[in-house]
């Protein structure tokens, strides 16, 4: 498919929140205005400056495609070894379905390979049960229940 990856720059970060909030529940929840709410430039200054986040564009032809973050976590548990945790995987609409999605996901695990993770976990939102086949279908397993506590 030919698809590159590269870290995110500040001029990515319309396009990242148009991706995030181009679906049902990410609409209710982003802020796309422009210009974007400083809350979003403050988030992304602060995962560049973490040299545990990753926050990583996906081009095809030099057309940005998707996004995702992956964040790479220091554990004392599995000997110390790290374990790496991807969130906010979006493919624009117009090329979900394609394979996209795939792609990104062996890319991910071959790079928490790289940088010594012994495990890549996710979370998957209840109301997005489509997404949650197409995990398992890369080998997830729903393995822990997880609980937030939203401020």
């Amino acid at each position: 498919m030919n698809l590159t990856y590269r870290l995110a720059l500040k001029s990515d970060l319309i396009t990242i929140v148009q991706m995030l909030s181009d679906d049902k529940l990410g609409a209710e929840r982003e802020n796309l205005q422009i210009p974007l709410p400083v809350s979003y430039l403050n988030a992304f200054e602060a995962i560049t400056r973490d040299p545990n986040q990753e926050l990583t564009i996906v081009e095809k032809a030099g057309e940005i495609v998707a996004t995702f973050q992956l964040t790479f976590i220091p554990y004392l548990t599995y000997q110390g070894s790290p374990r790496a945790q991807i969130e906010a995987v979006r493919v624009k609409s117009e090329y979900r379905g394609q394979g996209v999605g795939t792609e990104i996901f062996q890319y991910a695990i071959q790079r928490a390979k790289d940088k010594g993770a012994h495990l890549l976990q996710l979370t998957t939102d209840k109301k997005r049960p489509e997404a949650k086949k197409f995990y398992e279908s890369l080998g997830f397993v729903d393995s822990h229940e997880g609980m937030k506590l939203h401020f």
